[in-house]
């Protein structure tokens, strides 16, 4: 009887349990496209029993790549983040690459470290979700680096990005709640350093004077936090004005969820004395009572169209990469 092939732990054995070539099994571990679907899967499978593990180190050395992406987020803490994540490590892991979670807190100081990776060749590309304010300090010096903006991006920067169109996103918002009779409709917003920020804000402006109406000032808040703990308090302050909004729209869940909570702590029901309308639809969204009405981002597809829009520009560096935008939905639950 034969001994058998997993003692070797060698490509070559994993070749001859599959019962493809060598050279088949270097494609599938390099992540190439040309391997069909059934055969990939066979080597894989053949690589897990024989525990086979690729030399990266030897590999990178061959080939002066490093198989790693970077994906630069500015607060992992957010709900948000996560399925556009899954949706960069799933493509990332597709085509034979590892990506790495970098927590930058939307500081330039941190961001420039990373980058500092891509220039040693530490890492092949960067996916970048930080502000665009980050994005453009940065431009000019990391401008030949292979990056790609996610979700906060300018197109004037000439980087590949991918997005949503948050402007008309933010007028629906507002449309919807005009439809449903309210006319005192407040927005509470996050930092307006945030590109999305004002693109928001003016889609929600636009909205209104649109319908006739000039809002109050007082209708507005600009926060430095998305969290919960955030909204539930410019809630709070919002319901103390003698002309109070009838309807509040927020630009991110995470901001509704807790402006749902501050209307409570003042003795408010949503939607019987206030509509709440969020932002993003994140998995929670569904979850509270009453569960919110919201814009729904495609997250899992901006984080997959992210990663293979930076995959095109590492297979070509000199070719041009246009930018995305994905559609947008608006999620109708009972808050508004």
């Amino acid at each position: 009887m034969r001994a058998p092939i997993a003692a070797a732990h060698s490509i070559a054995g994993v070749a001859e349990q599959a019962g493809v070539s060598v050279a088949t099994v270097s494609r599938v571990l390099n992540g190439h496209s040309n391997v069909r679907p059934a055969t990939r899967d066979k080597v894989l499978a053949a690589v897990e029993s024989n525990g086979y593990r690729v030399n990266e180190l030897a590999r990178n050395l061959r080939t002066a790549a490093s198989r790693l992406l970077l994906t630069m987020v500015p607060d992992v803490g957010n709900p948000f983040y996560a399925e556009i994540v899954r949706g960069i490590d799933s493509v990332a892991g597709q085509h034979g690459y590892f990506m790495l979670l970098c927590d930058t807190g939307a500081d330039p100081g941190r961001e420039r470290s990373y980058f500092d990776l891509l220039r040693r060749r530490r890492a092949d590309g960067a996916i970048c979700l930080d502000p665009a304010t980050v994005q453009q300090a940065l431009a000019e010096e990391s401008g030949a680096l292979p990056w790609v903006a996610c979700c906060e991006f300018d197109p004037a920067m000439g980087v590949p990005y991918v997005g949503i169109d948050n402007y008309r996103a933010a007028g629906d918002a507002v449309r919807h709640l005009l439809a449903r009779g309210h006319r005192r409709i407040a927005l509470i917003n996050s930092d307006v350093g945030y590109l999305y920020a004002r693109q928001r804000q003016q889609g929600y402006l636009d909205a209104l004077h649109d319908a006739g109406i000039t809002p109050l000032d007082g209708w507005r808040r600009n926060l430095n936090s998305l969290d919960y703990e955030a909204g539930a308090s410019a809630a709070a302050h919002l319901m103390q004005q003698a002309d109070a909004p009838s309807a509040i729209f927020a630009v991110s869940d995470t901001l509704a969820i807790g402006v749902m909570h501050g209307l409570r702590s003042v003795g408010k029901r949503v939607p019987d004395d206030v509509a709440v309308f969020g932002f993003d639809d994140i998995s929670l969204a569904a979850q509270i009572d009453p569960p919110l009405t919201t814009i729904a981002q495609p997250m899992r597809e901006l984080g997959e169209t992210a990663a293979r829009l930076l995959l095109q520009r590492l297979a070509n560096p000199s070719a041009e990469v246009a930018g995305v935008l994905l559609p947008h939905r608006v999620i109708v639950r009972r808050s508004a």
